[in-house]
C-alpha cells in the first residue's frame, strides 16, 4: 500500500530593496509586479519577482511619508503621503513611476491623512483623523483627480483616530461596499459604507482600545460577509490581549477571537483560505479560520498585500519580504502527478474578480 504525504510549506523570501527608509505602503498588482513606499519620499517599484527594486522619485515629495500606495499595474500607481495639514497629499503615475502629477493636497490645516483605497482606477477613498468632530473620509469619481467629501460620517468619540501605520485601515469590495477600521482611546470601531462611500454607520469591536497607541491597525474581507481586524498596543508590541476580531455580517457585528497571534499585528491579509498577519514582533499563520495560530517567522513586518497567491510585505529599514506557500509530498514520482492535476485545477478556477 502507498501512503502518500502532503503538506504545506510556507516561506518567506528576504528581498533587498536598496533602501533603509521605513516602508508602510506596499501594493502588489502581480507575482512579479508590485510597489512600496515609506519616508523620506521613498517610492519603489519591481516588475521581476522582487529580484530587483527601482527606487522612484517624486518632485516636491523628497521630504514626504509616502505611507500608502495602491498600485493597478506597471505602469499606474496611486501615492499617499501622511502628515499635518498640506503634508498629507495624493500622487498619481501613468508611466511606472518617471513622471508623477500631484492630483490633491489636504486643504484642512488640522487634518492627516491615513490610507487610501480604489474600487477601479475611478472610484476611490480617503480616510484621515477625524477634523470638528467627526472622521475624515472623501471619495473620488474621476481617478483621483478631484475628492468630495462623504454626505453622513458619524460624530468620532473623543480620542479616536486611524492610524497610518500599514495603510490597511480602510477597504473596499466590489460593488461599493466599503470599511473603515479606527483606533486611540476612543477608537475600536469599524465604519461601513454600502454605497461607494456617501454614507457610513459605526459599530464598536472588541478589541482593545485603552491608549492613545491602541486600537485597529488593520481590517480586510476575505467576502462581503466574512472580515477581520488586527491591532493591540503597538507601544506594548508583545502583548496579544483583545488584538483580532471577526464578523459573518459584513461587519453589522464582531466577535474577539479566542485563539490569537503572538502580540501586537499592525496587518493582515487572507490568502487561499488562510489568515497571515504580520507586526513589529513577527508573523502567524491560521489555516482554520483563526481557531488556531502558527509563528510564520520571527521578522516583522508594517504592511501586507496578496496578489496572485503571493503576498508582499513592507516594514522597517527598508525590508521588503515575500510569503508563499506550496505543496510537498513525501513521494516524488506521484507527486509529480498530484502537481499537474491541482495545478490544472487551480487554473480552471482562478478567473474571478476578488
Amino acid at each position: 500500500m502507498l501512503v502518500l504525504f502532503l503538506w504545506l510549506a510556507a516561506e518567506w523570501a528576504a528581498l533587498s530593496s536598496g533602501s533603509s527608509a521605513s516602508l508602510r505602503g506596499v501594493s502588489g498588482v502581480s507575482g512579479r509586479v508590485a510597489w512600496a513606499s515609506g519616508a523620506k519620499g521613498t517610492v519603489l517599484r519591481t516588475v521581476d519577482g522582487g529580484a530587483t527594486w527601482k527606487a522612484l522619485s517624486v518632485p516636491g515629495g523628497e521630504a514626504l511619508d509616502f505611507r500608502d500606495v495602491e498600485a493597478f499595474d506597471a505602469n499606474r500607481a496611486i501615492l499617499m503621503s501622511a502628515g499635518p495639514g498640506a503634508a498629507s497629499r495624493i500622487y498619481a503615475t501613468d508611466d511606472g513611476g518617471d513622471q508623477w502629477k500631484l492630483l490633491f493636497e489636504n486643504p484642512d490645516t488640522k487634518g492627516f491623512f491615513d490610507s487610501i483605497a480604489f474600487w477601479d482606477r475611478r472610484r476611490g477613498l480617503i480616510a484621515g483623523d477625524a477634523v470638528d468632530g467627526r472622521m475624515t473620509l472623501l471619495r473620488t469619481e474621476d481617478g483621483g483627480a478631484s475628492w468630495r467629501k462623504a454626505d453622513t460620517v458619524p460624530v468620532a468619540n473623543e480620542g479616536e483616530g486611524a492610524f497610518a501605520a500599514s495603510g490597511t485601515v480602510v477597504t473596499v469590495r466590489p460593488g461599493g461596499l466599503a470599511w473603515l477600521a479606527t483606533g486611540g482611546k476612543g477608537g475600536g470601531r469599524v465604519y461601513r459604507s454600502t454605497d461607494w462611500g456617501r454614507t457610513w454607520h459605526a459599530v464598536q469591536t472588541p478589541l482593545r482600545h485603552d491608549s492613545d497607541s491602541s486600537g485597529i491597525f488593520s481590517i480586510a474581507f476575505r467576502d462581503d460577509h466574512h472580515g477581520v481586524v488586527v491591532g493591540g498596543d503597538y507601544a506594548k508590541p508583545d502583548e496579544d490581549r483583545e488584538n483580532i476580531a471577526y464578523t459573518e455580517d459584513g461587519g453589522s457585528t464582531w466577535t474577539a477571537g479566542r485563539a490569537r497571534p503572538r502580540g501586537f499585528r499592525s496587518a493582515v491579509v487572507f490568502i487561499d483560505g488562510a489568515l497571515l498577519v504580520t507586526g513589529t514582533s513577527g508573523s502567524d499563520i491560521s489555516r482554520d479560520g483563526g481557531r488556531t495560530w502558527t509563528p510564520s517567522g520571527d521578522r516583522g513586518y508594517n504592511a501586507l498585500s496578496v496578489a496572485e497567491g503571493a503576498v508582499w510585505a513592507a516594514g522597517a529599514g527598508g525590508r521588503i519580504g515575500r510569503y508563499s506557500e506550496h505543496a510537498v509530498c513525501s513521494s516524488l514520482p506521484f507527486c509529480s502527478a498530484f502537481v499537474r492535476l491541482t495545478d490544472s485545477d487551480s487554473n480552471s478556477r482562478s478567473h474571478h474578480s476578488v
